[in-house]
């Protein structure tokens, strides 16, 4: 899996689960909680997403134990959250680099 920039979707998935091991359905809610309702996740989009992530090793499957579904949660893995950090780090540089460019110039 390439590394950055990391689409939204993706982004959004690692920051969800940057909070703590969630299921699908948890992510999904997330997500769309993140994004003020902006970004609304299908499943077949959120499991695509998450194939890619498990292929990469940059998220691990595991049984909840409280669960009595025996339902699958996802969390980061220390390589997925380093990448994490290395996008946001990107995103504050990139922000950072706008906010002087819009800056009103003295004349």
């Amino acid at each position: 899996m390439e590394a950055l920039p990391l689409s939204e979707p993706v982004l959004l998935i690692l920051l969800s689960l940057a909070e703590r091991p969630r299921h699908g359905y948890s992510i999904l809610k997330n997500v769309e909680e993140m994004s003020g309702g902006r970004v609304r996740l299908s499943t077949g989009t959120l499991y695509g997403a998450i194939r890619r992530l498990l292929d990469g090793r940059w998220i691990e499957r595991f049984k909840e134990d409280d669960s009595s579904r025996g339902r699958q949660a996802y969390r980061l893995t220390s390589q997925g959250r380093q990448i994490l950090r290395q996008e946001v780090s990107r995103l504050k540089q990139l922000t950072r680099v706008a906010s002087l460019c819009m800056a009103p110039k003295e004349t």
